[in-house]
């Protein structure tokens, strides 16, 4: 295999105060994911100095199919982060070792694909999201350049899923920090002092994404989280954590359905309403950033102490990230509510942008606890054997949970669209927790829920298969 890792893995998350480690895991990953956002907000803000229209429009465009691409990277993160932390958690670090390799090399060959077709169809794609003329032209350069580097965020996602299972949140925090300081530094040079436009974006992006990809899958090495992978058992490794990441991305690829019908509802109240939401789905990132984080970052926790069998911690985590939850939104609240004439001339929003802003930091963004309920059940699902709850609980949000309720609100103007969106997240959000408290009061030691997530690996299809499948069983033994 090489070269001696210089550390083992080990189940750090089954000893200590689970209050600390879910703040330090969420507290480092919020860091790292509030650098991301607003390194994208400067971004858009150094396209907007261009002074042209089209140019801003093309990297929403881009933006949205983007999202799907990433929508699928982080559903493929969660799912060799999950297992890995599983199995870890369990003592089998040599099939963790194993199974990450393995993974990993499926996942970068999946988003080569997708990257590859979504460079080649990103002209019928921007047409049909409605794109025209120099938008259209704009943003399909930009996609061009960037799809065809899927596979490194997917490296890069992939071996922070990686770190944050053994408990490493800082070194993955710093390989995320890196990335977005890459892009700081790169973003104004290329757009405005080279003059490349939203090319010099395209071209940042990828620089960055490289950089981060090279120095994260170092780290994973470092400490020990790759193994020779065996080739007959790369089938049986993939089946095993995609059991967890196929309901995982289709849970991710649920919350573009719900923003498509909301900004088509807001569009009908004119551009000031479409300006507003923007806006507010620009604050909601940076704001919330320590919420989001909660998804990626709780789930070694659930993961390693449902391997080792401590369901009690498993619930004690699940407990102090509900209030967590409360406590950043409340926080946010405060904050928001007293600055919110600032937000209001920081973005030069007037008459209903204004307005619905207002609306969100005095009243809608209490709706943000249950959006935080339901990122914590959905974490609490992927890592406790029940991925395709997360998948019907945030499909049912951002369907029935939205349009509807939007539909309805619809009849009172924008105003009516954003309580009507909050109206259908405190529904699903709150019956989302009060699922996972049930799947966590299902877990009894002695009736081997644990194993039932674990798929039984399929029979040897060689000699060297079969003596590997009986060292593994030895080795559980």
């Amino acid at each position: 295999m090489g070269g001696q890792p210089t550390t083992r893995p080990h189940a750090t998350f089954c000893t200590g105060k689970i209050v600390r480690h879910v703040v330090v895991m969420a507290g480092t990953g919020a860091i790292g994911l509030m650098a991301v956002f607003v390194v994208d907000l400067l971004n858009l803000f150094y396209i907007s100095w261009l002074g042209d229209p089209a140019l801003t429009a093309a990297i929403g465009f881009a933006g949205v199919v983007s999202y799907v691409q990433i929508a699928v990277s982080i559903g493929l993160s969660i799912g060799i982060g999950a297992i890995s932390g599983r199995l870890i958690g369990a003592g089998r670090i040599e099939q963790a070792q194993r199974v990450a390799s393995s993974f990993g090399i499926v996942m970068v060959g999946l988003c080569l694909l997708i990257g590859i077709a979504t460079a080649w169809l990103a002209g019928p794609l921007l047409i049909l999201l409605g794109a025209k003329g120099e938008a259209a032209r704009q943003a399909t350069v930009f996609l061009e350049i960037v799809s065809p580097g899927l596979p490194l965020i997917a490296v890069g996602m992939g071996c922070s899923g990686l770190l944050r299972a053994i408990g490493a949140a800082r070194i993955s925090m710093n390989v995320t920090l890196m990335g977005a300081i890459i892009s700081a530094i790169a973003d104004p040079v290329m757009i405005l002092g080279l003059g490349l436009g939203l090319k010099g974006a395209a071209i940042s992006t990828i620089v960055s994404r490289a950089i981060v990809a090279l120095v994260g899958f170092r780290c994973v090495r470092q400490h020990g989280l790759f193994g020779r992978p065996v080739r007959t058992h790369v089938l049986s490794d993939t089946r095993l954590v995609a059991q967890v990441a196929m309901p995982a991305i289709l849970t991710n690829l649920a919350t573009p359905v719900g923003s498509v019908f909301v900004t088509h509802a807001m569009a009908g109240f004119g551009l000031a309403a479409v300006a507003g939401q923007a806006t507010i789905e620009r604050i909601v990132p940076v704001a919330f950033a320590f919420v989001f984080a909660l998804t990626g970052s709780v789930g070694p926790i659930m993961s390693q102490n449902l391997g080792a069998g401590k369901l009690d911690r498993v619930r004690e985590t699940l407990v102090a990230s509900l209030w967590l939850v409360a406590g950043c939104v409340a926080l946010t609240w405060m904050i928001l509510f007293l600055t919110q004439d600032l937000v209001v001339r920081v973005f030069s929003a007037q008459g209903t942008a204004a307005m619905l802003i207002h609306l969100f930091c005095n009243w809608t963004i209490a709706g943000y606890v249950f959006i935080g309920m339901l990122f914590v059940a959905n974490s609490a699902f992927n890592n406790l054997g029940c991925p395709l709850y997360s998948t019907l609980f945030n499909w049912g949000r951002a369907t029935l949970g939205t349009i509807p309720f939007v539909w309805v609100g619809m009849k009172f103007g924008p105003a009516g669209v954003q309580v009507g969106q909050v109206l259908g997240c405190v529904l699903f959000g709150s019956y989302a927790v009060m699922t996972a408290f049930g799947v966590v009061r299902r877990l009894h030691p002695g009736d081997r829920a644990t194993e039932q997530a674990m798929p039984v690996i399929p029979p040897p299809q060689s000699g060297e298969a079969g003596m590997i499948e009986l060292d593994e069983l030895d080795h559980s033994a």
